[in-house]
């Protein structure tokens, strides 16, 4: 009998600890009322009898997550007026006419860009002497801006079979062949400075940075395709693909103001176009669908930003001032100033007209918080 008493008060202990422990001391009324609420909602979500006993820890877990869930009902329900409920076709003239590349007031002219990097340079070898013979014969020797990138990137270039004083002469004479290759390099390297905080420097753009080496190397690449020199543009991509790890087709129109950010893993097909003050990440794909001879890659629009691991399939068009998170596939067009996200991507923000991605690089705003890949 006192065995069983025993066993009896046991219980009882173990279950005034229990519930103890599953539901907490109030500490006051509004607070009792919370968490009856909390227990309310979570045995209607849970299916379970009212009088049920449910662990406080699963219950506020339900509780949140249906707090997410409502969230998420209002914010699509306040965006559904705004939001395209069916894919919108973009013409790529559209995507390619507004927002092009116009220099800033900030800005300095190719004569004054070239004054700034040689004193830069100077400054840099004068602190670190075991540079100093890179950058005076890479920067401080040359007399213009083109003479220094002709010999920089054919020296990143040059192999035992393609030397680097024959690819000198090649870069010479499409720079002075086409003048607007060199001021789109100008162009770029004032994108570079603007929109990355980690170039401090206009001259570290040009010597260090691949992404912004690899678009120059391929407008001469381009320059020989359209020259009808195809056999030599594609053994200058090759070398790119190599050096660089950014493999870009000679044949693919790019515009002015292109940032490549770290730039590795980035792909763009033969067909695809790029307009102007477009930003891209590494991993970024413009990639091509089908065995047809005619278009069948992107069309970046003007302003564009594309995310770390974007992929852009197909012959469609993305409108310009738009941008498109991290790691989504992009099948249809995305319509002018929206934010895209998913797998296949789709449109869950419009943007104000005034609103351009490109110059906040902002890779969190404006994207729902939790979505799933």
């Amino acid at each position: 009998m006192g065995a069983t008493s025993g066993l009896h008060s046991s219980r009882a202990s173990s279950s005034s600890s229990s519930s103890s422990h599953f539901y907490p001391q109030r500490r006051s009324h509004r607070q009792g009322w919370q968490n009856r609420t909390q227990a309310i909602a979570a045995d209607r979500e849970l299916g379970a009898p009212r009088n049920a006993v449910v662990p406080m820890a699963r219950t506020r877990r339900v509780a949140q997550q249906l707090h997410v869930r409502l969230n998420e009902q209002l914010w699509q329900d306040r965006l559904y007026n705004s939001l395209p409920s069916v894919p919108q076709r973009v013409e790529q003239e559209d995507a390619l006419s507004h927002g092009g590349w116009e220099p800033a007031a900030h800005h300095l002219s190719k004569a004054e860009l070239w004054a700034v990097m040689r004193q830069e340079a100077r400054a840099a070898a004068e602190k670190e002497p075991v540079l100093a013979s890179f950058l005076h014969m890479t920067v401080i020797m040359h007399t213009t801006l083109e003479k220094s990138m002709a010999f920089l990137l054919a020296n990143k270039l040059a192999s035992p079979t393609l030397l680097g004083t024959q690819l000198t002469r090649l870069f010479m004479e499409a720079y002075e062949d086409d003048p607007d290759i060199l001021e789109a390099c100008v162009a770029d390297v004032q994108a570079v400075y603007d929109r990355d905080p980690a170039c401090e420097q206009y001259a570290q753009c040009m010597l260090y940075f691949k992404g912004f080496q690899a678009i120059q190397c391929q407008r001469v690449a381009n320059w020989m395709w359209r020259k009808g020199r195809r056999a030599l543009a594609l053994a200058l991509q090759s070398r790119m693909s190599e050096v660089f790890a950014v493999d870009i087709h000679p044949a693919a129109r790019i515009g002015r103001g292109i940032l490549l950010d770290h730039a590795t893993g980035v792909v763009i097909g033969e067909t695809a176009v790029i307009g102007d003050n477009v930003s891209m990440l590494h991993h970024v794909t413009l990639g091509g669908s089908g065995t047809g001879k005619g278009v069948r890659h992107p069309t970046v629009g003007n302003g564009v930003l594309l995310g770390a691991g974007v992929s852009v399939l197909g012959p469609i068009v993305i409108g310009h001032c738009s941008k498109v998170g991290a790691g989504s596939v992009v099948v249809t067009d995305i319509p002018p100033h929206c934010v895209a996200v998913g797998v296949p991507a789709t449109v869950v923000k419009v943007l104000d007209d005034t609103v351009e991605p490109v110059k906040a690089m902002d890779q969190c705003v404006d994207f729902i918080l939790d979505y799933v890949i």
